[in-house]
């Protein structure tokens, strides 16, 4: 008899959760801050003390995605901004971009199934083509300003190595929220704090 595959993950909280077949009720909102808390862009590489969280990231696209708006964001627009990269600390894992195309299909599938069991337990609606497009632009400035300010790339290796069109901004958006020194990353208690509140602020405006 075949053994059925699983991949289980045993969260903070003492909840676990099967990565190959995940449910919405397998992780709390504290487990998933911490998670992105503790992943890592960039493979980790940083010019400063420490690496960036893709939970920092994930407040910076989000703010990124309300300074562009001509008006305010509705709070589940928001949301979904800040839980774009939500998986990732579901994993454990934030693949370099360039990589993705050579872990396959089945790394696809399994990222994939994550983000719908994230889209069903936080009440999120689909992208629609111009919400993932004005998406994408938040993102792109993000990560040509990380690469350049966290990473040490510089403006040219950015556009001609890193084949980023997206031209990095110098102003830190979270520094007008959060002080602190532009562009540091934050320690990943701090990290996971800052998340969390973002998190409860917008579930609390639903």
């Amino acid at each position: 008899m075949m053994q059925e595959t699983r991949a289980w993950v045993r969260m903070p909280s003492g909840r676990r959760l099967d990565l190959l077949n995940p449910t919405p009720f397998d992780w709390d909102d504290a487990d998933l801050a911490i998670g992105l808390a503790r992943t890592y862009r960039w493979g980790g590489h940083s010019v400063w003390p420490l690496p960036l969280s893709v939970a920092q990231h994930s407040i910076a696209v989000m703010q990124l995605r309300k300074n562009a708006a001509r008006g305010p964001l509705d709070p589940l627009t928001e949301l979904r901004e800040l839980l774009h990269d939500a998986e990732e600390g579901l994993l454990g894992f934030d693949a370099i971009s360039v990589i993705k195309p050579f872990l396959g299909d089945a790394f696809r599938s399994l990222t994939l199934r994550l983000e719908q069991a994230i889209f069903l337990r936080y009440g999120l609606p689909g992208w629609t083509a111009a919400q993932h497009a004005s998406h994408k632009r938040a993102d792109r400035l993000a990560a040509a300003s990380e690469a350049v300010h966290v990473a040490g790339w510089t403006r040219d290796e950015v556009r001609n190595t890193l084949k980023i069109s997206t031209k990095p901004q110098i102003d830190d958006p979270l520094f007008p929220l959060y002080g602190g020194t532009p562009w540091e990353p934050w320690a990943p208690e701090l990290a996971c704090a800052r998340f969390l509140d973002e998190l409860n602020r917008l579930k609390a405006s639903l």
